[in-house]
């Protein structure tokens, strides 16, 4: 089975689309201050790699969230629709945005240092702190 799947998906109200040839078939959880602050709770994601074509440009919305990605969402629905790593063109994005969720595994969660103690995942994942994250990608 190929560790990638193309995929399809769309905002709420349908004004962006979204096609990503490469999904990854791997889903994780980000526990980050911004992340929760952001959707309310964890961001459950995919990552999309860098080959992401999305329709509807006049409704995407992008903020720098921090020095180092941007976070784009629909201007009309309010739909998060990706965490773009700023260095090199990297979409993560949300689970739900997608028509195959379905055919996704949840392995791993980051930033599992931050998590709040009022929830938890049943799932036996690999968990890393935000500094093994960062780490993992400087070595990259």
């Amino acid at each position: 089975m190929s560790s990638t799947i193309a995929a399809t998906g769309s905002c709420l109200c349908g004004a962006v689309q979204i096609q990503a040839p490469s999904m990854s078939r791997e889903a994780g959880a980000c526990h980050c201050d911004t992340c929760r602050k952001w959707g309310g709770g964890p961001l459950m994601a995919v990552d999309c790699h860098t080959d992401v074509k999305l329709s509807g440009e006049d409704k995407i919305a992008v903020y720098a969230s921090s020095d180092w990605a941007e976070r784009g969402f629909c201007s009309n629905c309010g739909t998060h629709l990706f965490y773009r790593l700023k260095q090199n063109g990297q979409y993560i994005m949300p689970i739900g945005l997608f028509d195959q969720e379905s055919t996704l595994h949840f392995d791993h969660q980051v930033f599992i240092d931050e998590k709040p103690a009022y929830y938890s995942f049943a799932n036996d994942t690999r968990n890393m702190t935000g500094a093994e994250l960062f780490a993992q990608f400087s070595n990259e």
